[in-house]
């Protein structure tokens, strides 16, 4: 597993603080991985999901730490859904 994999899941789950993501979504990083969001938390993995959301690891960094608006990412092209739009909505709402 890459190390932007191995961080990203950390910093998702202290993001949930405990909570699992009601509903199940995944972040693909590019030339990283995947990491699922689900009832459990995060984890490192490629499951089939509800919504997917795509970005380079720059911008899922960025992101993760607070300097990269979710919305404004996708509106710039920088973060592609796939997906149940109402579950990305939700998810962005767990990373501001």
């Amino acid at each position: 597993m890459s190390e932007v994999i191995e961080q990203g899941v950390e910093a998702l789950n202290a993001k949930l603080d405990g909570e699992g993501f009601d509903g199940t979504a995944k972040f693909v990083i590019e030339d990283e991985g995947a990491i699922v969001l689900d009832g459990e938390g995060a984890r490192a993995g490629d499951d089939d999901v509800e919504v997917t959301l795509t970005a380079s690891a720059e911008t899922f960094r960025g992101m993760m730490e607070g300097n990269v608006n979710p919305t404004m990412a996708f509106m710039s092209g920088q973060l592609k859904i796939d997906g149940d739009m109402s579950l990305a909505m939700k998810l962005a709402a767990v990373l501001s």
